[in-house]
């Protein structure tokens, strides 16, 4: 099994509410972003190409970088928390049709720092 992993950052503000505690205040984020992929096998050397996910999740990152993830509509619905955040960008990758992907490609989790001691990550196993 072969593992592929790209990493991204984002900054962003969010707030927890109902949260008895610091985070139930606006506060923000430098987040880090790391993607898993898993393949049994290669074409050509290669499960997928990394430029395709670079590229896939920049624009993902695109529209929470800078924003008050309270604002972003999904987050309306599901609080910004680092759980929820793993969970909106794994199914945002998900939903991509990824052209370069060997037929054994796939998604396996997404992780998210919000500090360099705290990550949650998502995955639907």
């Amino acid at each position: 099994m072969y593992q592929l992993m790209v990493r991204d950052m984002f900054s962003a503000a969010h707030y927890i509410p109902g949260y008895k505690g610091n985070c139930s205040k606006l506060h923000g984020h430098n987040w880090t972003v790391e993607v898993f992929f898993n393949a049994e096998l290669l074409k050509n050397g290669l499960a997928i190409d990394f430029k395709e996910i670079k590229n896939s999740l920049g624009e993902i990152l695109e529209e929470l970088d800078h924003t008050n993830l309270n604002d972003h509509e999904w987050f309306k619905k599901y609080s910004p928390t680092c759980e929820n955040i793993a969970d909106y960008i794994y199914w945002q990758l998900s939903k991509k049709e990824w052209k370069s992907a060997v037929r054994s490609s796939r998604l396996h989790s997404v992780r998210i720092w919000e500090s360099e001691n705290a990550y949650a990550e998502y995955s639907e196993d």
